[in-house]
């Protein structure tokens, strides 16, 4: 390799002999904007080191789309996601949605099960009661089972739109630039 002047004007040629690969790989980052398109050699070369470090810094997307700052947030986030779910179960705070469903109808069922069996322990209890007080028994019973599913729909439906904000603004905090203005 011939000696190089670093203050004569820089060709995409010669700084690619330069760094060490081809000419169209030095147009590309010029033409991108990657690097300045015209200046001394060594200013070129001064480009070309600056945009390497940023990249092994990961300060920059690699050539295959991937972005190594959000990479990085990403794995923090579904580390501390994974990191409170454990927590959550080792303060028995959670449990899988289907067994929680499964419990749920359980309860529900057996629930609705024992209402529907009233009217013929009423009946045997009470053979004297008139229709008009069983009548109003089951309509008190079924306004409570009623409002039973009402109330547990919104609660679920509550806690649901709860966890959806949160995560969002835990998604947005995680996008959020830090004071500093690093990302």
């Amino acid at each position: 390799m011939a000696v190089i002047d670093l203050s004569m004007q820089g060709t995409q040629t010669a700084l690619a002999e330069l760094v060490g690969v081809t000419q169209p790989t030095i147009s590309n980052l010029m033409t991108e904007g990657k690097i300045p398109a015209n200046g001394t050699m060594g200013e070129l070369l001064l480009a070309y080191c600056a945009r390497l470090r940023d990249q092994a810094a990961g300060r920059l997307g690699d050539t295959m789309g991937l972005d190594l700052v959000q990479e990085r947030a990403a794995l923090a986030r579904e580390q501390r996601e994974g990191q409170a779910i454990k927590n959550a179960v080792a303060r028995k705070e959670f449990a899988p949605v289907g067994l929680l469903a499964d419990v749920l109808g359980m309860a529900a069922s057996s629930v609705v099960d024992r209402f529907d069996q009233l009217e013929g322990a009423l009946r045997k209890a009470c053979p004297d009661l008139p229709d008009e007080a069983k009548t109003t028994l089951q309509q008190v019973i079924a306004s409570a089972r009623n409002e039973w599913i009402r109330s547990t729909e919104r609660t679920v439906f509550d806690r649901i739109d709860a966890m959806l904000t949160d995560q969002d603004d835990d998604d947005q905090a995680d996008t959020e630039p830090d004071e500093g203005g690093a990302p």
